[in-house]
């Protein structure tokens, strides 16, 4: 094999690496939870344009690699426009490496998805949504997390 087609699996590989950006609504994120019973979800609104979101992001990039090998799943809920999808969010998930699983929201009415989520979710961000079927457990938080908040949050509902 020569050292072309090295670099080329080498950055195929660098590429893959980093978490895909792909549109996901609330109906598709709750038979996602359905089809993992056993799984503790940790969903994390977050927009890149949010400081406080940006300074806890770290946090939950931790906590999934730290638990990787217990039933928890991680997703990143980017809350930025649509339209923002290719030129700012997938660049910034590129940028930061994020490993989790990143999502831009794709609702159509704000109002109506904040109310989903949770009825005593105000709008602000960061949020985060604790999901454990088998407990049928739903916790909503509406803060930024340190890691060792966190980190207490997802055991205390695991």
């Amino acid at each position: 094999m020569n050292k072309y087609c090295l670099l080329f699996f080498f950055l195929l590989a660098v590429k893959v690496s980093f978490a895909q950006v792909n549109l996901m609504s609330l109906d598709q994120l709750d038979k996602r939870v359905e089809q993992g019973k056993d799984t503790v979800y940790v969903v994390n609104f977050w927009a890149t344009w949010c400081a406080p979101c940006l300074k806890e992001l770290p946090n939950f990039e931790k906590l999934n690699a730290n638990y990787k090998n217990q039933p928890l799943k991680v997703i990143l809920m980017s809350a930025d426009f649509k339209s923002k999808l290719e030129k700012v969010v997938t660049p910034f998930v590129k940028h930061r490496k994020l490993k989790s699983e990143v999502f831009l929201l794709n609702e159509q009415s704000e109002q109506k998805y904040i109310n989903r989520v949770s009825k005593d979710w105000s709008g602000s961000l960061p949020a985060t949504l604790i999901i454990n079927k088998k407990k049928d457990l739903r916790k909503f938080y509406e803060q930024e997390f340190s890691y060792e908040e966190l980190e207490k949050v997802y055991l205390s509902n695991n």
